[in-house]
């Protein structure tokens, strides 16, 4: 389970993207500006306007005031942060336990992520000491004295990584498909978001919210961002409207095109989810009711959490969120797939999606093999 954060009136319940100027520090920041109310309205609106998306920083300060509760950091501590803190920091949240002995680790929690998501973090805790009215924490020297402990601590754990998501595949499919009550709310919606974020190659966090209260109709898929249509040859398919993406400018549209399939249908499971939850325009698209008939979005946690249920107790391990993005790429490609098609339905902005297809090992051979059966014999070399 993950870490979780002591509850602080510094830091309020609200969303990622607010965080960043809505959690604060005991110490009071220097002057910014001259003492004039309209003046100081205008840094205060300059600043917020100075960052067009803060919703990736929110994941950062949380990590960090984890990492303080759990080494009993005093507030005065955190804002400003030192360079030793940081730097620590820095250290707990790239470090993979496995590589330490026991004795060492001394009953630490830790909750590794990659070197490069460490750097996201560092900027995000700039970031929040620059809107906070403080100077940037780390000067350059800092940042190479951390960026040469991250560089050493991947060349540590270069050889151990953790395992490669795996990706969902049509048998999985078919096997929760066997499972799930399609007539029971939640299973309904799990149903639906299972097939739309494999075929639509979306990220699981695009059908799915962190928590109940994250549900922001700005971000997140509502029933009016569903829409049912025709192709040029007649042919149906759903559109969906992301109204906000990982790889989307800010207000940027990006669509998801689904069609139908054979026995495992996203447009079927989505009309049978819109029958079985019927809910309004601006509810979430992927929603549930409960026992009362309340609309709650579905949790990313929960969907995943019945999708192991189902697909561990016949073997297949723990799927993750992005097996199912994994999973219909690598689908499309064995099937051959133009790879530029797949780029463009899955709304890679290059061809870096490669680097991700975890399970090309197992359809390499029909990319790869059979060519010289097809091609024109050369005579032999003398």
């Amino acid at each position: 389970s993950l870490l979780q954060l002591n509850t602080s009136h510094l830091r309020p319940s609200c969303r990622a993207d607010e965080r960043i100027f809505m959690w604060r520090g005991v110490n009071e920041a220097p002057a910014s500006t001259i003492n004039n109310s309209t003046i100081q309205l205008l840094a205060a609106l300059a600043s917020r306007a100075s960052l067009r998306d803060t919703s990736s920083y929110g994941s950062g300060l949380r990590k960090f005031h984890i990492f303080c509760d759990v080494f009993s950091i005093p507030e005065s501590d955190r804002l400003p942060a030192s360079f030793p803190l940081l730097h620590s920091f820095a250290l707990w949240a790239a470090t993979d336990p496995s590589m330490l002995d026991a004795g060492i680790a001394d009953g630490v929690p830790f909750e590794p992520v990659s070197v490069s998501v460490v750097r996201k973090y560092l900027a995000a805790i700039r970031a929040w000491h620059i809107a906070q009215g403080w100077p940037p924490p780390l000067s350059n020297d800092d940042q190479d004295r951390i960026n040469w402990s991250l560089r050493g601590l991947e060349n540590l754990q270069g050889s151990r990584r953790r395992p490669l998501r795996p990706p969902i595949t049509i048998g999985m499919l078919h096997a929760l498909r066997a499972a799930l009550n399609l007539n029971d709310p939640f299973e309904a919606c799990v149903w639906a978001m299972a097939l739309c974020a494999f075929w639509g190659m979306m990220r699981f966090g695009e059908v799915s919210v962190t928590t109940r209260n994250a549900f922001d109709k700005a971000k997140h898929l509502t029933r009016r961002d569903a829409h049912f249509g025709f192709d040029l040859d007649r042919k149906p398919y759903a559109r969906l409207d992301l109204p906000s993406s990982k790889t989307a400018k800010p207000g940027e549209v990006q669509s998801v095109f689904l069609v139908p399939q054979d026995g495992l249908c996203p447009l079927e499971a989505l009309q049978n989810l819109a029958r079985v939850v019927p809910a309004g325009p601006e509810d979430p698209l992927f929603s549930w009711h409960d026992k009362h008939g309340n609309i709650r979005p579905m949790v990313k946690s929960k969907a995943i959490a019945h999708i192991n249920t189902i697909i561990g107790a016949r073997g297949w391990g723990t799927a993750f969120g992005h097996s199912f993005r994994i999973g219909g790429a690598s689908f499309y490609l064995s099937q051959k797939v133009d790879p530029e098609i797949v780029r463009i339905a899955g709304r890679w902005r290059s061809l870096a999606y490669e680097v991700y297809i975890r399970a090309f090992e197992q359809v390499a051979s029909r990319h790869l093999g059979g060519l010289l059966a097809h091609s024109r014999a050369e005579p032999p070399l003398l």
